[in-house]
Formats: structure tokens, sequence, C-alpha cells
């Protein structure tokens, strides 16, 4: 498949990077509804400004730094401010860690979210943080107007309230804010290129985490995880469950205002395109899909085995800024031997990217 369309490649570190795909905006900004296109084309607009803020004031991180494992007794650091439904940030602080919950529910699931995302990695990976060594992790809730994102800035984390017709608040899912502060995680370590498949790596990475801190908090094994991000997100009348499925790429939606999820599950439908910097959230879903393939696969947790083939890798130092989805593949295949031996996560991994059209050799 490919479509058509100008992009203008750039780093995810610390680039906009927002979970809201630029072509469900699209479809909206088009739509006749003048609330529903405003809103769409207002939050393309900003995001648009945005990364171009980021790339001027952009500072690349070093990548994969080595860090020490997290002490056990690790804390996060919390701060949520609220926005106002203003652009300027990071607006008014309402939550400190450590303070007892307030009245205001989004206040209160960012905050909640950022401890779930801070626990997954502590627990399951020693990583002390998004940067290995304690980063406070900063929130903007209530930012501007019906604003159908939630993005990391390189620096913070900011939620739209949505506008209630498509989008509820970009709070309500944890996995979105997991997603979100993956990115900090990949911009502190393998720093993938924002384009083409790097760029797709990066956004599967953060899908990857995202659902793993989703299964963590809730206490689910593989087998019993929906596998969708932004489950809850959209709005009662919209025809989809979720942005996107891990589990059947291109199943999430299917809406007249959305248009169809177009992502793929395999390389036969991988799609070529100039727009979203080379199709960025769209093919993610092949590398989305393959991990997929290796939990369930293996079953139990699957932060344990999986999640821990992929932290290897994203961690390891071997993974290129402009890695292919091969040359990630491949080291999957040599992190589960080099942990794991050649057993059954080693058949594992090589027979999921296998049936996603990935080689491996």
């Amino acid at each position: 498949m490919t479509t058509n369309g100008g992009f203008e490649p750039v780093s995810c570190t610390p680039a906009f990077c927002g979970i809201v795909p630029p072509h469900i905006l699209d479809h909206l900004a088009q739509h006749e509804d003048q609330a529903l296109s405003d809103s769409a084309l207002r939050t393309l607009q900003h995001d648009s400004a945005a990364r171009t803020r980021r790339r001027i004031t952009a500072v690349r991180t070093v990548a994969a730094a080595v860090t020490a494992p997290a002490a056990p007794d690790s804390a996060p650091h919390r701060t949520i401010y609220d926005a106002g439904h203003g652009t300027d940030l990071p607006g008014t602080e309402v939550r400190a860690e450590g303070s007892e919950p307030g009245q205001d529910a989004t206040v209160n699931r960012a905050y909640a979210g950022l401890g779930a995302t801070f626990e997954l990695y502590l627990k399951a990976y020693e990583r002390n943080s998004i940067d290995g060594d304690g980063l406070p992790l900063n929130a903007s809730v209530h930012y501007d107007v019906n604003y159908d994102n939630a993005f990391w800035n390189g620096e913070q984390m900011v939620f739209g309230d949505g506008d209630g017709v498509i989008f509820t608040d970009f709070t309500s899912s944890v996995d979105v804010i997991g997603h979100e502060l993956t990115h900090g995680v990949t911009q502190y370590t393998a720093n993938l290129e924002y384009y083409g498949q790097s760029g797709a790596l990066n956004e599967s990475v953060s899908d990857v985490f995202g659902s793993l801190i989703k299964q963590y908090s809730l206490g689910q094994t593989a087998d019993q995880a929906d596998w969708l991000i932004g489950e809850g997100l959209l709005a009662p009348g919209v025809h989809g469950v979720a942005l996107r499925s891990m589990k059947a790429p291109g199943t999430a939606y299917d809406d007249p205002r959305l248009g169809k999820d177009p992502q793929p599950a395999t390389m036969a439908d991988y799609v070529k395109t100039n727009r979203d910097n080379g199709g960025v959230h769209i093919n993610s879903g092949i590398p989305n899909h393959a991990f997929y393939l290796l939990a369930t696969a293996l079953g139990g947790n699957a932060w344990e085995k999986a999640g821990q083939i992929w932290y290897d890798v994203l961690t390891g130092g071997e993974l290129q800024a402009t890695a292919k989805f091969a040359d990630f593949a491949k080291l999957t295949v040599a992190a589960a031997k080099a942990r794991y031996n050649e057993g059954e996560e080693t058949e594992a991994v090589l027979k999921a990217w296998s049936q996603v059209g990935v080689h491996t050799a």
C-alpha cells in the first residue's frame, strides 16, 4: 500500500510524539461537523508547532547511557500541574509526591499512571525512572481546549481533555501514559530516529511497554490481556475499541469520522508512505504483532520473559538509531540466546518474527 504526502524526518529524542496518529486527526479535520473538524485542526496545528519547537531546542540525548541497577526502595518523584486549558507549561502545581488524592479525577489518574510506569520499570527491570537515574516525573493536565492528544515533550508529560465526542480524557488509559513515558526511556537509551522503520520501532517499543505497564498494574497474564492501546479513550458512539491492537493490527477502529485502522500485521502489507514520518504509527503494527505472538507463545506474565528480551535490546547499546525491523529482530534473537540459551524462548522469538515476515538470518 502506498499513500502520498510530505514529511520531514525528525528524531523522537526529544521531538514531539503524540499518542493519536496524524492520520486520525487528518480524517477528523475534514469532517463536515465544524466542531469536530475545528478540534482536530487545532490539535494538528499545535502538534506541528510543537514538533518545530522541539527540533529548534533539541539537544540529542547520549544513547544507551549506562546506569547502575536501582535500589529496591527507590521511589518516584511526581508532580502534577494544571495547565488551566492554556498552553503555557507546566502550569499550576496541584499535586506533589506523597500528597493525598484531590477532587480532580484527571489529576489523580495522571499521578497514578506515572506511578504505575515507574513501578514496572523498577520492579521488572531495576530501572530507576525513565532515565535510569531517578528523573522526576512531571505532568500537566487540562492542556489547551478540546485538545485531542497526549504527549511526552522530552521533559514532561502533557494531557489534553479530549473533545468529548471522539476522545475522552487522555489520562483515562494507563497504557497511554506508559506509552508516552517510554518515549522518554527510548530517548535515554537507543535514541531511535523518528522516521521510517526506526520510527515505527520507536512507536512499537512504546506500545509494548505501555501494554506491559497496564498488564502489570492489573496483574494480568499474556492470555488475559486485551493487547489494546488506548482502550477506553474513544468516546461512546465511536465505532472502535482503541487506537491500536497488538493482537490484531488493523481492527482497532472502523468509524466514518476516524476512517479504518490502517495498521498491517505483517510485512506483506507494509505501508509505504510519506506521511507520518514514513508511517511510524502505521507500520508499528508489525513489530507490535511480533511481540504479541512471542508473549502469548511463552505465556505467563509478558513483562518477565518477552518484555525482558525487548528491554535488553532497547538498553543494550547495540541497537542503532536508524535500525530497521530486521536489525531489531536479530538483536532480540541474540538477547534471547544470551539470557535463556537455545531454549523455548529463543525458538519463540524466531517464530514470532517469521510469522510477521521479518527475517532474522
